[in-house]
């Protein structure tokens, strides 16, 4: 069975820490940005409706989520990553949602945290059943493009 952006293991200690590393590296700079964000007493933001943060919420964490679930396959059971990627999502946005609790002029909120989570399900799941969405999101910016399967394959 042939994971999307499935790639083989390292075989080396060293190998194995860079591509960890380096599969991470945005997933962990999106985070940092979400931190600082939540550290501000006031976020602008493009949209002017009322709970148009929940939207934001939504699309950021299923940004996260996708992410994670896309990095490199580093996990013990590849089967199960779309659940590990969704539930460290939540997870953060609990710990996001607490932090907001010491930033004057902000509140926590559940409806954040489900919304977090909610945003992180539907990417991760769109990422691994819609192929499309996939080839879409794995377009290279530069370089030569990696084949990629049409259908995602069971992931059970």
């Amino acid at each position: 069975m042939t994971e999307p952006n499935a790639s083989p293991r390292p075989e080396s200690p060293t190998q194995r820490v860079q591509a960890i590393s380096g599969s991470f590296l945005w997933p962990l700079a999106l985070a940092v940005t979400i931190d600082i964000a939540s550290g501000r007493s006031q976020v602008a933001s493009p949209l002017t409706f009322e709970q148009s943060d929940k939207v934001i919420h939504f699309f950021v964490f299923g940004l996260l989520g996708t992410l994670i679930v896309r990095s490199r396959p580093v996990w013990r059971r590849e089967s199960s990553r779309w659940w590990i990627a969704i539930l460290a999502v939540s997870l953060y946005g609990i710990v996001d949602e607490f932090r907001q609790s010491f930033t004057p002029g902000r509140s926590v909120e559940v409806a954040d945290w489900a919304t977090d989570t909610l945003g992180a399900a539907i990417a991760v799941c769109a990422y691994l059943r819609w192929g499309a969405y996939r080839r879409l999101l794995e377009l290279p910016l530069w370089g030569r493009r990696r084949d990629l399967p049409l259908k995602a394959e069971s992931t059970r």
